[in-house]
């Protein structure tokens, strides 16, 4: 259960959170209750193969991650000087979710706080096929937004470009890739990976304002790849 609901989290804040809902979510609060419904549904979704009756738990995770996003629209009437920076926002409400499945969790027995490392790797270990999917969705979409969020958040101390663009999808495949390569072994593949991108697009970005930003984004994403693959080895 405990690993399911992680990634109910990751799939209905990220993967099934598009650009133009989030574009809607964060200037009306239909679009908040839009994308506060997805959650909802994909929690009762997830809950189903082991515990159905725990649906109140999936309501209060829903319910709440609604209150969370509505809270943020708030924050838009708030002076400029007053407001977080985009990474700090991203990174409390993360947590802010992240907290409220914990709680959940906690409250209903499944997870002895004491033991979340433990209970985590037990569930894995019992249930490979779902740490394997969770490991693969979180190096898509959740890795893109968290890796630009970083990067733009720290070299370029700046909100994030989610401009509709090619880039991203290239992203999720590299990372796709090296996860899979890491995973059987085959650990020399991985720098050839990468070596299309840089011949592609290094012409273009080498000399220009973007070099550290580009070489830091490239960086974060094959290392996150690289870890999630060592990660799923070891299971």
């Amino acid at each position: 259960m405990v690993i399911s609901m992680f990634l109910a989290h990751l799939v209905g804040d990220y993967i099934l959170q598009w650009d133009a809902l989030a574009l809607w979510k964060s200037r009306a609060l239909k679009g908040v209750l839009l994308h506060g419904t997805i959650v909802l549904l994909v929690t009762w979704t997830f809950i189903l193969p082991f515990d159905p009756a725990w649906w109140p738990w999936a309501l209060f995770i829903g319910l709440t991650h609604t209150a969370v996003d509505a809270a943020w629209l708030l924050t838009r009437h708030l002076p400029e000087r007053a407001r977080m920076s985009p990474l700090s926002r991203f990174v409390i409400d993360q947590m802010l979710h992240v907290t409220i499945i914990v709680v959940a969790l906690t409250s209903s027995g499944y997870l002895p706080m004491p033991e979340l490392p433990k209970v985590m790797l037990s569930e894995a270990h019992n249930y490979r096929w779902l740490a394997f999917l969770m490991g693969y969705v979180l190096i898509s979409m959740p890795a893109w937004i968290v890796i630009e969020f970083a990067v733009y958040g720290l070299v370029r101390g700046s909100a994030p470009d989610f401009s509709p663009s090619a880039h991203k999808y290239v992203g999720i495949m590299e990372r796709g890739l090296i996860t899979t390569l890491v995973l059987l072994g085959q650990f020399g593949l991985v720098p050839l990976v990468a070596l299309p991108r840089l011949v592609l697009e290094g012409p273009q970005v080498i000399g220009s304002r973007r070099i550290a930003s580009y070489a830091a984004e490239l960086l974060a994403s094959i290392s996150l790849a690289v870890a999630i693959g060592l990660g799923l080895r070891l299971l």
